[in-house]
């Protein structure tokens, strides 16, 4: 399988929540299954390994 075939299998998709037309990806499902989680934060440490990284931002939309 490939990582973005896991991720979408890991990931709920809620559709029309909060309102019609939205589709809510719940990540609890995904930070409850432990190999999922690890491999989604391997491929997001990735393109980094190796550059100098000084500060990272975590963007929260709710």
């Amino acid at each position: 399988m490939t990582f973005d075939h896991d991720i979408k299998a890991t990931v709920r998709t809620i559709p029309d929540y909060p309102k019609k037309g939205i589709l809510f990806r719940d990540i609890t499902t995904l930070l409850a299954d432990a190999r999922a989680f690890r491999r989604a934060v391997d491929e997001l440490v990735h393109p980094w390994a190796g550059a100098k990284v000084d500060k990272v931002a975590g963007i929260e939309a709710r």
